[in-house]
């Protein structure tokens, strides 16, 4: 079994499954994978052990003279997403080795999920942050205003990370201590009871729990 702690996927939908006592439970449905090693990362030369993986083949066609040059060295396949995962020995994998869900998890495991939230523009105080608002009673001028934001005399500034209006959305999460309820290797699909962040094709970064 592959030593490395992840593997990239990316997030088809929702759906439900039922178990043998007819209980409904809420998954999420990811493509896991394949992905293929395209460089090895050593201490002596990077500083660090760790591979770097592509996942989604990208027609040759769309690469950059940049992207091919790279990618040749790992077997010749373009490759919409790279990412890296540590490794304790990057010596154990061959360039352009290909990398399955059904070798790294099993039903029952514990995995983290990493991805990108969907983005919600730009938002009011209200919906970013919760707050209540003002009065909503006749003759009221202040319904969704954030308020004063001042602080008088001293420190006579606005305090860093004051809640305000903003772009919301497009934040960085990890869901942790998701359970895999099923693994089709047929279709390199992964189901995880829960949710997990991003929008539909979102690209998202599973990671295995060491025992």
């Amino acid at each position: 079994m592959p030593n490395t702690n992840g593997i990239l996927g990316r997030k088809l939908g929702m759906t439900r499954v039922y178990n043998e006592f007819g209980q409904a439970s809420p998954v999420t449905v990811i493509e896991a994978g394949p992905c293929f090693v395209l460089q090895r990362k050593t201490v002596g030369k990077e500083g660090y052990s760790a591979i770097q993986v592509g996942f989604r083949e990208k027609k040759q066609s769309r690469l950059t003279k940049p992207e091919v040059g790279h990618f040749k060295k790992g077997g010749g396949g373009g490759y919409y997403h790279v990412r890296e995962f540590r490794v304790e020995d990057p010596k154990v994998y061959e360039l352009g080795q290909r990398i399955v869900v059904t070798e790294m998890l099993k039903v029952g495991d514990k995995i983290d999920i990493t991805g990108h939230s969907k983005g919600r523009g730009f938002q009011g105080v209200i919906k970013r942050h919760g707050f209540g608002g003002g009065r909503e009673t006749h003759g009221s001028d202040f319904q969704r205003q954030p308020g004063a934001i001042g602080s008088s005399a001293y420190p006579s500034r606005v305090i860093k990370g004051k809640k305000l209006p903003g772009h919301m959305g497009t934040d960085r999460k990890t869901i942790q201590n998701l359970t895999v309820v099923d693994i089709r290797a047929e279709e390199n699909i992964l189901l995880v009871k829960g949710a997990v962040p991003g929008a539909k094709n979102g690209l998202v970064s599973i990671h295995i729990k060491k025992a």
